[in-house]
């Protein structure tokens, strides 16, 4: 019998990188950091590693966790891992695809052909992508897999409020309210948003009936919480019953959180791609099918 696959991870992502060790049949084996005074930091791998990787490292606060991503990488490969492949649930550095002034680093291709320098395959779930149509043109690796958690949030919707009306804050958003929408025949629409600055935004709510409606707001992120917060106050106005909140991704910054419960926000319900209080749904064994219909097509 072949021995297990290794999934490697960093000592702060133990919790998730058990879940999906458990749940791809992986054998899981922590990366050792230590940090010196000035800042430097130094890894230690396994000194011995199969020819298959998987590396769990999902890139919220990224800076730092892609100096780890190379050192480790480049590690593995001398200690001969051929195949090597980043699990990043949260993507970073996806949504400046183009340069918007003269001189700007177009963040998405810089970061995306890096990590396609690095690895051989890379799965991520619900990538923030918006000019560009699929995740191998921002990151050109191999293989390059994109997962949504919009089901799992739709199931557990389902479950805690049935015949819930599902509200993007805005246009971005439509992929995923349509996609969770339709796994249960939910009602659907998405607000128009203007942003004038990272805290600045203007919420036009969709021509929908809305009285008496537990309505969800869905998205792929939610990180300041000001559109989530201009948004409900919006639809408790306009006669909603209940607002709620489902989220792939909880970049919730300080302040977030109290800022949306003072906008009248109930629940807000996210996946564990970022580990937060609000995880409600685990992303474990959408990402152990991916690896196993990786491995199935020798990618």
């Amino acid at each position: 019998m072949n021995a297990p696959a290794t999934l490697l991870y960093f000592d702060d992502e133990q919790a998730a990188a058990v879940r999906l060790a458990q749940a791809a049949g992986l054998a899981p084996m922590p990366v050792a950091r230590h940090r010196f005074p000035d800042g430097e930091i130094r890894l230690r791998l396994p000194d011995a590693l199969p020819e298959r990787v998987v590396l769990l490292r999902t890139l919220d606060h990224p800076n730092e966790k892609l100096v780890e991503l190379l050192l480790a990488a480049r590690t593995a490969r001398s200690l001969g891992v051929r195949h090597l492949t980043l699990v990043a649930p949260y993507l970073a550095y996806m949504r400046q695809d183009i340069a918007f002034h003269p001189g700007e680093a177009v963040s998405q291709r810089i970061v995306g052909r890096f990590l396609a320098d690095l690895f051989d395959a890379v799965i991520t779930v619900d990538p923030h992508l918006h000019r560009v149509a699929t995740l191998a043109e921002a990151v050109p690796a191999t293989q390059a897999i994109v997962l949504s958690g919009a089901p799992l949030l739709a199931d557990l919707i389902a479950q805690r409020r049935p015949g819930a009306l599902l509200i993007g804050p805005d246009g971005e958003s439509a992929q995923w309210v349509a996609q969770a929408a339709a796994r249960h025949g939910f009602d659907h629409a998405v607000c128009i948003k203007q942003r004038s600055g990272d805290h600045a935004v203007a919420i036009e709510l969709p021509p929908v009936a809305l009285a008496e409606r537990a309505v969800v707001l869905l998205d792929d992120v939610a990180s300041t919480g000001h559109t989530v917060a201009q948004a409900a106050r919006l639809l408790l106005a306009a006669g909603a019953a209940t607002v709620d909140v489902a989220v792939t991704h909880a970049l919730l910054t300080a302040g977030a959180l109290q800022m949306m419960r003072e906008a009248g926000v109930g629940e807000i319900w996210s996946t564990d791609c970022i580990a937060h209080p609000t995880n409600a749904v685990s992303v474990a064994a959408l990402i152990a099918q991916a690896l196993q219909n990786l491995n199935r097509s020798g990618g």
